[in-house]
């Protein structure tokens, strides 16, 4: 593996035995694994500001995250543009309304209007200001990942975030087999502060890795690795996820494919990788290629959700509101990917074998047709105890009479979904904040925003 445009990183993993050609390093057979294996955790808590909002992320957990990343955005009343920091604190709001979306997530899109050296600062403070799930931090320099880390301890303490999880940051590999300077400085940062970070291989399969599923795990999992237990060798016990992201390739186009079956095999393989590693897992989300909320990005997205669950995904990046291949955030598809989001909270819970799931008491009330007096089970005390919470109640799928759906304006999801999201924003409250964090937040904000020029680099 390349470890470029970071010598420290070189002689940590030398002095641990790795064998150092210039910039490329060789791991002795089984080193990264035991490493891994004897100082990562399985499981950690991200604790986030309100403490019923706290994470468990491993074990058999799921926790579900908006998508990340994306420097456009698209709604059917403008189309496609590009981001600014209103849609960001738009997107936050919404996640943090969403009870189906477990985490604040990270730079849910990229707010173009702000200066590149200086957004982080805004993006950071809107997670913390208007929600109180738990969060990401800035990854795009260490300098940024350390603001990150140090507007966290302004929220938590210092000796807390010493102590525990606070913030969890998207560490890059640049596939295939390297990672570069900018992702090695914030995996370094998070390391030494004790905070997790989600060391993922970046790969489209037949680009940046081999066409087979095997091929794509294999070099995969070398990548990964080896992020993981530099992670260890700087900071032993820190939190770390083995992430996966994987897609593959048209090979008529060279565009990137969402949904296929393939990525589904490589993801379910990987699954099995880091369960016997022992460590969190971050994989799947609503992938697709789709350029508008329509039938391709709910076919791609959902064969992708599916996948996600079989898995047996940790932490689930990408959730909710993913366009275009990544390129672009879609607020009709956020809405709509929130509500899958439950009906996958459902299946994860698995089926409720107690006494009331059974339902013998219902059996045994109704009996048979052919009894005297034929019953049905829609009048039973059973029915009437549960038909609340007895199956998942979609707020943007439209299953009414076709009468009914033209006298309600012969919406389609999308549709619907327009108006949800609006709604939720319009109801909107804020989350409470200490006003002496939020003055200390603003102010560290002003003092380190003035210590340097505006930059687009």
């Amino acid at each position: 593996i390349v470890f470029s445009e970071d010598q420290e990183a070189l002689d940590i993993l030398s002095s641990a035995g790795a064998s150092i050609d210039g910039e490329r390093v060789r791991f002795p057979r089984g080193m990264c694994r035991k490493i891994i294996q004897d100082s990562a955790p399985k499981e950690f808590i991200q604790h986030a500001r309100n403490p019923e909002r706290s994470v468990v992320i491993g074990g058999d957990n799921m926790v579900l995250v908006p998508a990340y990343g994306p420097p456009f955005i698209h709604n059917l009343d403008e189309g496609r543009r590009y981001a600014t920091i209103e849609d960001f604190r738009n997107f936050v709001k919404l996640a943090y309304m969403s009870d189906n979306l477990h985490h604040s997530g990270g730079t849910i899109c990229e707010p173009v209007d702000l200066p590149v050296n200086k957004r982080h600062f805004d993006m950071v403070y809107s997670h913390i200001k208007y929600s109180d799930k738990a969060f990401m931090g800035s990854v795009t320099a260490a300098e940024r990942a350390q603001d990150s880390v140090d507007m966290a301890k302004i929220v938590f303490g210092d000796e807390f975030v010493d102590n525990n999880c606070v913030l969890i940051s998207l560490i890059n590999a640049s596939s295939p087999m390297a990672f570069d300077g900018t992702m090695l400085g914030a995996l370094k940062v998070y390391a030494r502060n004790n905070q997790a970070t989600v060391v993922t291989p970046f790969i489209v399969a037949g680009a940046m890795a081999p066409v087979t599923a095997a091929g794509v795990a294999a070099q995969s999992l070398a990548e990964g690795m080896a992020g993981m237990a530099l992670t260890q060798l700087i900071r032993p016990g820190t939190p770390v996820v083995y992430g996966n992201f994987v897609t593959a390739m048209s090979m008529k186009s060279g565009a990137p494919t969402f949904g296929t079956p393939e990525a589904g095999h490589m993801m379910n393989i990987s699954g099995a990788l880091a369960r016997r590693l022992g460590v969190p897992f971050r994989s799947g989300g609503g992938f697709n290629g789709a350029k508008m909320p329509d039938a391709q990005a709910g076919y791609e997205a959902a064969n992708t959700i599916q996948a996600t669950i079989n898995s047996s995904v940790n932490f689930n990046l990408h959730t909710a509101g993913w366009l275009e291949g990544g390129l672009c955030m879609s607020y009709e598809k956020f809405v709509m990917d929130v509500d899958q989001a439950g009906m996958m909270r459902v299946s994860a819970e698995g089926v409720d074998m107690s006494d009331n799931g059974q339902a013998m008491d219902a059996i045994r009330e109704i009996g048979s047709l052919s009894d005297e007096v034929p019953k049905h089970y829609l009048g039973c005390e059973h029915t009437k105890k549960n038909f609340k919470t007895a199956f998942y109640m979609s707020d943007v799928l439209d299953d009414n009479s076709f009468e009914q759906w033209v006298e309600d304006g012969s919406r389609d999801t999308a549709m619907i979904a327009n108006e949800k999201y609006k709604q939720m924003l319009s109801e909107y409250e804020l989350p409470p904040l200490d006003p002496a964090i939020d003055e200390a937040l603003l102010a560290y904000i002003k003092e380190r925003k003035d210590s340097f020029e505006d930059s687009n680099i």
